[in-house]
């Protein structure tokens, strides 16, 4: 790639220039002779090949090119600018990225309202988001490559903070065979309809939880793909409260009549990589998730996904 021709400096006195009306207004404000600056603007339009400035009575005024130019320069040092705020942010001790692993089954809404809290406060920290379900929290925790997880598993060897229960529904179409049946369902009655499992995504040691006692199972790798093929009267699932509430509100959904086991609640723990001590920027993180770990209003009636 071609080296610049132009400094940084050299648009910063050229906006200088622009927004205090002149070249010795600029100079002042730079603390730099008036004779400098002219050579700097003059040397810019030369190396540039375009006229950046013409002169109307005793004011410098843009051209064309140059209000084009100018836009363009501000970003170039307002990003400039940022990376050396992020250099020095850098310099004491405040990460440039964080990398958050959740179970998918989490609610996506806590998650969004701690973020929406954190981003203000990130001092252009990056977050790196990635979903997985059950053991593959734990696999990708124990790799080393996340510095937070947030998992229904405990973990041996690591020490959780609680983040409350999420509730999972037994549930099909209102319209399935099961609920025709319009009684109270057996674990025989299960057995005989196809039920929809969402895999775990797990390598080291997969994991089956849940009741599988139906003949036939779909495997699915997404809550939002279970959440589907049940709509469709597929099937039936245990899925998030979370995720299937509107459905549940406007009738796609029905809870199944199970006298015991239709609803399982597992409790989800907070957990940090303890190979590495924990950041300015994944502390305040922390503190932005423990917040909003309370079950979250919008979740009530989260949008459809279809």
């Amino acid at each position: 790639m071609k080296a610049p021709r132009v400094t940084l400096d050299q648009w910063r006195t050229l906006q200088a220039v622009v927004d205090h009306g002149g070249f010795a207004q600029a100079a002042e404000v730079l603390h730099r002779s008036q004779s400098s600056v002219s050579y700097t603007v003059a040397r810019m339009q030369e190396q540039l090949g375009v006229p950046l400035l013409r002169i109307e009575g005793r004011k410098a005024v843009l051209t064309e090119a140059g209000a084009v130019l100018l836009r363009r320069s501000r970003q170039l040092l307002k990003q400039a600018g940022q990376i050396e705020d992020l250099a020095h942010q850098l310099e004491l001790g405040w990460e440039a990225e964080v990398r958050l692993v959740i179970d998918a089954a989490f609610p996506s809404g806590r998650i969004a309202r701690a973020l929406t809290d954190f981003m203000p406060k990130s001092r252009g920290c990056r977050v790196r988001l990635r979903e997985e379900v059950l053991s593959g929290v734990v696999d990708v925790l124990r790799e080393g490559t996340a510095d937070l997880a947030i998992s229904s598993l405990e973990i041996p060897g690591y020490l959780g903070t609680e983040l409350g229960t999420v509730e999972f529904v037994a549930v099909a179409h209102p319209e399935h065979p099961l609920l025709q049946l319009r009684r109270e369902l057996t674990s025989q009655d299960l057995e005989n309809q196809l039920q929809i499992v969402i895999r775990d995504s797990g390598r080291a040691q997969p994991m089956d939880v849940g009741w599988l006692g139906a003949e036939q199972r779909w495997t699915v790798s997404s809550m939002a793909t279970a959440a589907l093929f049940v709509r469709r009267g597929l099937g039936f699932a245990w899925l998030p409260r979370p995720v299937i509430a509107r459905d549940l509100h406007e009738g796609r959904l029905t809870e199944l009549p199970l006298p015991q086991g239709g609803i399982h609640r597992p409790r989800f723990r907070l957990y940090a990589n303890k190979d590495k001590p924990l950041g300015p920027a994944t502390q305040i993180l922390v503190e932005s998730i423990m917040t909003f770990v309370d079950a979250d209003p919008d979740e009530v009636c989260p949008e459809k996904t279809d």
